[in-house]
């Protein structure tokens, strides 16, 4: 049975109320509420008065500008499965019998022809974080396509314009908190980089099958607040015998587990209040630290390590213990170079490094930031003991780099130019009330802030909240400031104000929201419309 997420709760009740603000459940999954008059055949939602449709010729006209090219064919099942994170065992939605899914892997100019099968119970969606793809193909259920059914299956086709690490994960309720995401790694055959071997590390927070619980219960007990604000939605309407809610406050059927909601991590680097969730695990590669992954090398090998940040409510400090990061990319784009011992990952963000491996066996370790926890992988290239989990290697606590910190390679610089639009989006709300939000109004999808295309395009994102988010947006990347990185996900700290520029150059409805899943699935997230 299907937990309803908060946001289909509000749509209820707001109707009820005889707003109509919510008209549909985008990322529920579901499609509750959403006019199906405005769907292409089943298919793909249109565009309201005004805007570009997702699958309208002037989708069709940037794909072919991208130049597809032969095709990458791809198979994937989202199906309950068993998973051993490494001597535990727990129940869960996973892509077949791994986590993470079964990486792809492609060239730049490739086009990615990629089947996924639902065997869930639920819809779903595939969502490819970080790309510049043609709208129809971005996975966002009642913006870009209708939910895949339970049993269905969707044929997502389209080219990949740049090299780079990315992912991929349903962008369908609070899904991506289970086992349902991957990387893909898009490949230049022009790359010049070099190095001997290629590790990627996909770092993820885990509750899902814990002791009873889900990620929708932990949904259910976050959107009743604290304070004694259980039975009121964000606006004060009494949401007691809506549908799904169980009563005043109560969460919904099918609730689980214990409780989940985490009060006093804080963290310096992240502004204070570190997150919401008490994940019982840290994962590395779908590994607990007990029982880690071991990447072997040799003494004086040149590795690129691939950083992915997937959890859905943890900020992750990594550190390779003895060794020194040589930061090349973030989020697909290159950096000028710049040595670390640390780097701290925003849920979303992705970073690539090098590291020339030393002898012996090295913890990888990824610090759940603010939570008092730890994750772990091993590197060995030669005899020792391994690691052990609780080891906290001296270089989390050294030099740190930040994004702010780092410039992009000139070959990717945004040029220098004054925004034609600024978008301004204020992030609002809070845990009392569970009331996140862009300007004070929960996620609408047929609210659009109007883009033209050509326009260079500043989003300004005012954090008065008191807890950081890391912001993402789909279908562009975005430069930070003063020549910063190009980005397509950034840490906006409480109290700070961030202005990002990128230009309109990709027709469509694309979102923008918080990748704390929790925080989007309770409201924060909008979406930018490219006017017709």
């Amino acid at each position: 049975m299907r937990t309803p997420t908060r946001r289909t709760v509000l749509a209820a009740a707001l109707a009820a109320a005889g707003t109509g603000l919510l008209t549909a459940c985008s990322g529920s999954g579901s499609m509750k509420g959403m006019d199906h008059s405005s769907m292409n055949h089943g298919s793909t939602p249109t565009a309201p008065t005004g805007y570009l449709a997702p699958n309208g010729p002037e989708v069709a006209a940037a794909e072919a500008r991208r130049s597809p090219g032969p095709e990458r064919k791809v198979s994937l099942t989202a199906t309950e499965t068993t998973l051993d994170l490494g001597g535990r065992t727990v129940r869960t939605w996973a892509y077949g019998d791994r986590l993470p899914g079964q990486e792809v892997r492609a060239t730049v100019g490739d086009t990615l022809a990629l089947t996924l099968a639902n065997h869930l119970p639920q819809p779903t969606s595939l969502h490819w974080h970080g790309l510049a793809l043609r709208n129809d193909m971005d996975g966002v259920p009642g913006l870009t396509q209708a939910a895949v059914k339970p049993g269905a299956s969707f044929d997502y086709r389209f080219a990949l314009s740049r090299p780079g690490t990315y992912w991929f994960h349903p962008h369908s309720g609070v899904q991506q908190d289970r086992g349902l995401y991957a990387p893909l790694i898009v490949e230049d055959p022009k790359e010049p980089l070099r190095y001997d071997k290629e590790w990627v590390v996909v770092l993820d927070d885990w509750v899902d099958g814990v002791d009873g619980s889900t990620p929708d219960a932990v949904l259910a007990e976050l959107a009743k607040g604290m304070g004694g604000m259980a039975g009121m939605d964000h606006s004060g309407h009494d949401m007691a015998g809506m549908p799904g809610t169980g009563g005043a406050g109560a969460p919904s059927a099918g609730a689980t587990g214990p409780a989940r909601m985490l009060m006093g991590a804080a963290s310096p680097l992240l502004g204070g209040d570190a997150g919401d969730v008490a994940h019982p695990f840290h994962l590395v590669n779908g590994r607990l630290a007990t029982a880690p992954e071991t990447f072997t090398a040799k003494p004086g090998d040149r590795i690129r390590i691939r950083l992915i940040n997937a959890g859905g409510d943890t900020a992750y400090r990594v550190a390779l213990g003895g060794h020194e990061l040589t930061v090349t990319h973030t989020d697909g784009f290159p950096v000028e170079q710049a040595t670390t011992q640390a780097l701290l990952l925003g849920m979303g963000e992705r970073y690539d490094v090098l590291v020339t491996a030393k002898d012996g066996a090295f913890p990888l370790t990824a610090l759940a930031e603010g939570k008092n926890a730890t994750a772990l992988a091993v590197l060995r290239t030669g005899g020792g003991a391994a690691p052990d989990a609780s080891v906290r290697p001296a270089e989390l606590d050294g030099k740190l780099v930040t994004a702010a910190q780092l410039k992009a390679d000139p070959s990717v610089r945004l040029p220098a130019k004054s925004p034609d639009r600024t978008v301004q989006l204020e992030l609002t709300g809070g845990m009392a009330k569970a009331d996140w939000a862009f300007n004070g109004r929960p996620y609408d999808p047929a609210q659009r802030y109007p883009v033209a295309a050509g326009e260079r395009v500043r989003l300004e994102f005012r954090n008065s909240t008191a807890m950081w988010h890391p912001v993402h947006l789909h279908g562009h990347s975005f430069a930070l400031p003063g020549d910063g990185p190009r980005k397509d996900t950034a840490i906006v700290l409480p109290g700070a104000t961030l202005a990002v520029d990128f230009d309109a150059d990709n027709p469509g409805l694309w979102m923008v929201h918080c990748h704390n899943i929790y925080h989007a699935e309770t409201g924060m997230m909008t979406v930018l419309g490219y006017r017709a």
